[in-house]
């Protein structure tokens, strides 16, 4: 398993995921039912449809003529409280299809007839006392005074597409938690408004990095000066990395012809994800959703020799999906993004080799933005999938050698791969404890097959390379949004898109300001001037807010001896600091990349 660290913010209090705990399971899917029955009180018009638990909760999704508000909200929690102190018990009932249809009739519930029509035998229903019942099959606790009611709430509603289907109803999804105790609640609460001051989108409004331009199009994402820089540093950083670990870099085109797409099983398996085709010229163009066909093209644009592999080849290329209305998130979910891609063409021999080197520049780069702590999945085959039994009994023995070899522990999250190869999956902990999909490495025997893709072996017969998908990041777009969560906006002095605001006391300083802004930015730092003529207290304050790890303020003394009183965001105060000597600190730091001044 990769270095563990403890969070930055480590909690008092565990909180067990649902999956983890079948206490919490019984706890959660009962309260949905304790939910859904006081709704229905209060809401005799409002029909229930489906009501699951969640790792952190619940909900249901209602059809109710009128919207839920937050008065509503506080009301139906103060009703699911009085169910709870009259500790009425969840009974289990098996019975058959015919009756769950006289009973579904006669309430007139029209969704509980769609939901028992996908529902096998034996069908079971869960019954509150003698007045309230769903079609459900548990677990739930014994009577509903085994709910703590001091250890839940309702957190928002939300709205939802009956089946997830746009084209249906719309329904609205009350969101719920539940624990064992108050303290855990607690803690949920505290938990969620860090991630709140945390959140990527007002971060990126607040500092001016980014935002996504509802004239333009929806998950399209703009760069603003400040995001752009950033930006700059991780791909130059990211470039240089891949050059030090053997890749040569592409540029491919943001379109092909659609018959690509059908070559490479893209139309087939991915049809839903992709934007419709363009006509031109008599001939129909398709947006690439994905670089991997290019870098296959580029390959077999000349007959490769053995001696040649493994080839390595990177690219950060932009690709465009389409993402339902509902799911798009900031830069989370977006609609246009940059993959941090990359395609290794090797030997069947040199499979776990070049695996264990993708593994080691994946450590490297993700701790360069204190990300250390890892989760692995190994994901295999999934129902839709591509090529023979035997293929991916050997693509996925490498990944297994190749984790075995590094000493990773890792989860198996059967049939969860890429229909066309198995997958190495890692997940990043941030800051607060949250873990995030990142990192995939895949193994890919069907696309140089479908592609004909060939090398001279030793022996002078044509034979067919192995195929690795790569990406760290995932895509810039995303990880910037994970990364700028887990620094909560304050980053790294070497990733700072402002590293020092230089703040002159007085007009009389200007000048010797001017002049040491033109030193910083000739020394490669990123140094600004601030202007605005402020007194020094609403200067600093002004700094603060956007976050700048250094600022140096100017007076008279400073000026007169060629030097800077400054203040870190990190260290604290630095005290007087000549310019020559801050120079060297700032350009020490960058080369480190260091999350403060180098002394």
């Amino acid at each position: 398993m990769p270095v563990t660290t403890s969070s930055p913010e480590p909690a008092a209090i565990t909180l067990p995921k649902t999956s983890e705990s079948e206490q919490l399971l019984r706890i959660r899917h009962s309260m949905s039912h304790v939910m859904a029955m006081a709704v229905q009180k209060l809401f005799p018009q409002a029909q229930v449809t489906i009501g699951p638990w969640t790792e952190s909760g619940f909900y249901y999704d209602f059809d109710s003529p009128d919207p839920f508000s937050e008065a509503d909200l506080k009301a139906i929690k103060k009703e699911m409280v009085k169910i709870i102190n009259r500790k009425l018990p969840l009974e289990r009932l098996e019975v058959s299809r015919a009756e769950a249809e006289r009973r579904i009739q006669a309430i007139n519930e029209p969704y509980k007839l769609e939901i028992l029509a996908g529902i096998k035998e034996p069908i079971s229903l869960y019954t509150l006392g003698d007045q309230w019942w769903d079609l459900c099959a548990g677990p739930h606790v014994a009577h509903t005074g085994e709910l703590n009611a001091k250890a839940f709430e309702l957190e928002s509603v939300a709205g939802a597409y009956w089946r997830g289907d746009e084209t249906k109803a719309q329904l609205q999804r009350i969101y719920g938690t539940a624990w064992e105790t108050p303290e855990q609640l607690a803690e949920h609460q505290r938990r969620k408004a860090e991630a709140k001051r945390r959140d990527h989108r007002r971060l990126g409004t607040d500092l001016n990095l980014f935002s996504i331009e509802d004239e333009a199009g929806a998950g399209l994402v703009f760069w603003h000066p400040r995001g752009a820089r950033m930006r700059l540093l991780i791909e130059d950083f990211w470039r240089q990395a891949h050059f030090d670990a053997g890749y040569e870099l592409l540029y491919t085109p943001h379109v092909a012809d659609i018959s690509l797409w059908k070559t490479s099983g893209h139309l087939d398996f991915y049809a839903e994800s992709m934007f419709g085709p363009m006509q031109v010229d008599e001939r129909q163009y398709q947006l690439k959703p994905m670089n991997c066909p290019f870098h296959v093209l580029t390959y077999a644009s000349a007959l490769r020799s053995y001696r040649e592999l493994p080839i390595r080849w990177a690219e950060l290329g932009t690709v465009y999906r389409y993402e339902r209305p509902g799911v798009m998130h900031g830069l989370m979910r977006v609609r246009g993004f940059t993959q941090d891609d990359a395609h290794v063409f090797c030997l069947p021999e040199q499979i776990t080799a070049e695996i264990v080197a993708i593994l080691d520049l994946t450590e490297q780069i993700l701790s360069t933005f204190d990300f250390r702590s890892y989760e692995i999945n190994l994901s295999t085959r999934p129902a839709k999938s591509i090529g023979e039994d035997a293929v991916w009994e050997l693509a996925t023995n490498g990944l297994i050698g190749a984790l075995e070899r590094k000493g990773w522990a890792y989860k198996v999250d059967e049939g969860g791969g890429a229909f066309y190869g198995p997958k190495i999956d890692l997940k990043i902990e941030d800051a607060i404890g949250r873990m995030w999909q990142c990192s995939t490495i895949q193994l890919d025997f069907n696309l140089p097959e479908r592609f004909q893709l060939e090398y001279v072996a030793a022996d002078g017969s044509r034979r067919q390379p192995i195929m690795i998908h790569r990406a760290i990041f995932g895509s810039l777009e995303r990880f910037f949004g994970i990364m700028t969560e887990n620094y909560a906006g304050d980053f790294p002095f070497w990733l700072a898109p402002e590293q020092i605001r230089l703040l002159p006391v007085t007009d009389e300083v200007r000048g010797y300001a001017e002049e040491v802004l033109g030193q910083l930015k000739r020394a490669g730092v990123r140094a600004t001037l601030d202007q605005s003529g402020e007194r020094l207290a609403k200067l600093i304050r002004n700094g603060e807010q956007m976050k700048i790890p250094v600022l140096a303020v100017i007076g008279t003394t400073e000026a007169e001896g060629g030097s800077l009183s400054l203040r870190s965001r990190r260290e604290g105060d630095l005290g007087t600091m000549a310019v020559a000597k801050l120079i060297e600190a700032a350009s020490l730091a960058n080369a480190a990349r260091s999350a403060g001044l180098q002394p």
